[in-house]
């Protein structure tokens, strides 16, 4: 799997409500989850199995949430998403990265 599975930009990134970046990047590729800066550093990343991801009930629109190394993040995913090609709202955003990281998960198990 050389392709990206998902690859989001422009994304708000806080970690014990405080914020990381606002302009970050969440990936997915090759199984792994990579929270990453607007330069590109790395924040923090794991395999797709040990990543936790969902969506916030009590939140409207474009937020999820992720546990990385068992680290809580939130992410606040925008219409800046690379592999959206309409413009909805940012809670597709958010859908999308829930599918991508229970599609990754499903793609690691079955290898």
């Amino acid at each position: 799997m050389a392709d990206n599975e998902f690859n989001a930009r422009g994304v708000r990134i806080e970690r014990f409500l405080r914020s990381v970046t606002r302009a970050g990047q969440v990936l997915i590729k090759d199984g792994r989850l990579e929270l990453l800066t607007s330069y590109g550093r790395e924040i923090d990343s794991a395999p797709v199995q040990s990543v936790r991801a969902s969506k916030p009930w009590f939140v409207d629109g474009d937020q999820a949430m992720a546990t990385v190394n068992g680290t809580r993040y939130r992410l606040t995913l925008g219409s800046q998403d690379t592999k959206s090609t309409s413009t909805k709202s940012g809670s597709g955003a958010a859908s999308r990265f829930l599918d991508a990281v229970r599609s990754a998960r499903g793609h690691s198990q079955k290898r």
